[in-house]
This record gives C-alpha cells, sequence and structure tokens, in this order.
C-alpha cells in the first residue's frame, strides 16, 4: 500500500506508536496530549511548535488515509486517535520500532537505532537491527533507505520513506550537538519531563471532560 505522509503527519504517527508503547495508560491520545508528543523537545528532530489547528488539520488528513481512526470510550465523550500503521504495511513489532524513530528523530545510524528503539523494542544485538533494516529495505516497496555517507561522516545512516524520496539538502541536515554522549544524558533528562507533561495533558482533557457532567 503506497502511504505518503508530509512533515506533520508523520511526526503524528510516530508519536502515537511511540505513546502506545510507553505510556499505554493514556493511549489512545486526545488531541492536546498529541499535541504535546509533537512538539517535545527530547527524542525529537527537528523540535517543532504545532498549534493544535495544525494538529487537527494533519489528524483530518490521516483519517482520510485510513492511518489514524477516532476511538470514543465507555467512559469519555473527548475524542481520542489510535494508529493502524502495523495493519496497512503489514509490519511487525520491530519494524514499527525502526519506523517510529526514523519519524520522530531524523536519519539514524545503526547503533542510534538500537539504542533509541528500546522503549518500543528491545533489539538484542546489531546484527539484529541491521537484518530488520534489510527487511524494510528490500521490499517490493522500500520503506526505508540506507544514505550515502556524507563528509565527515563514519558510519551509513536510515531513512524512511513513508515521505518520499530524500533530498540531497535533507542528507546534509544532521543535529548540531557538542558530542553523542551529551546529547543524550540530555535526552533522558528531558524525556522525563516530556513524558510528564504528555500524561498532564492527557488528565486535563479527562478532568475537562468530567466537569462538563455537572454543567
Amino acid at each position: 500500500m503506497d502511504i505518503l505522509l508530509n512533515e506533520v503527519e508523520a511526526r503524528i504517527v510516530g508519536c502515537l506508536i511511540e505513546k502506545e508503547a510507553t505510556t499505554p495508560e493514556y493511549y489512545p491520545l486526545t488531541l492536546n496530549a498529541l499535541v504535546a508528543a509533537c512538539n517535545q523537545k527530547s527524542n525529537r528532530f527537528p523540535v517543532v511548535e504545532y498549534d493544535e489547528k495544525t494538529v487537527s488539520n494533519a489528524l483530518e488528513d490521516l483519517r482520510e488515509k485510513n492511518i489514524v481512526y477516532v476511538f470514543y470510550g465507555s467512559t469519555s465523550r473527548v475524542p481520542k486517535y489510535k494508529h493502524i500503521l502495523p495493519k496497512l504495511l503489514e509490519i511487525d513489532r520491530h519494524e514499527v520500532a525502526i519506523l517510529c524513530v526514523l519519524m520522530l528523530r531524523g536519519f539514524q545510524t545503526i547503533g542510534e537505532i538500537k539504542e533509541r528503539t528500546a522503549r518500543i523494542y528491545e533489539f538484542e544485538s546489531l546484527n539484529e537491527v541491521h537484518q530488520a533494516l534489510d527487511e524494510l529495505r528490500k521490499r517490493e516497496e522500500p520503506l526505508i533507505i540506507e544514505l550515502p555517507k556524507q563528509p565527515g561522516q563514519k558510519e551509513a545512516r536510515y531513512a524512511h520513506l513513508l515521505s518520499g524520496e530524500i533530498s540531497a539538502e535533507a542528507m546534509a541536515a544532521t543535529p548540531s550537538t557538542p558530542t553523542q554522549a551529551r546529547q543524550d544524558q540530555i535526552a533522558k533528562l528531558e524525556a522525563e519531563i516530556e513524558e510528564l507533561k504528555t500524561n498532564y495533558a492527557a488528565l486535563r482533557a479527562e478532568f475537562e471532560e468530567f466537569k462538563k457532567q455537572f454543567e
């Protein structure tokens, strides 16, 4: 199945995959929680500041593409959103984890993929990651691509193809950080804060819905 996502749609789908795995108690996500997830400063590249309308419009487009649907729980009238990407693409959990990281964090090396998919799927070795990448790359309609090494890069990076072909300008764009170790240390601390923000947004939406029952 052909899927073509713009930047906002890819960020939304990646967030839904991530939160389904990391905070299942708050999944499916409300619109407010999804906006907060998209705008996280940790575990994201690039960092964005989408407003509610931007995310809402993209969700409607994703619904038309049958990638996301609205879920109404029995205890809440607040609409929540779920993805069905694995079913559409016929991919397994380890492949979903790889696509999620590539959608949320941009181009990644094999080592980065192994480390950053850990909260969604625990790869046992770099070889296992490589095999999964090959599966995604050698499909009849490839879902990822191995990028040519850019000047100064020691390892090949991978990108998803859910948003179409990769431009030369995009290939040259990388996060500017002092060191990878420093980046990961900061990300670990910020992730805890951002996750709390996402959870707060979800709880706030539930509380607002609860209040309506007494108005």
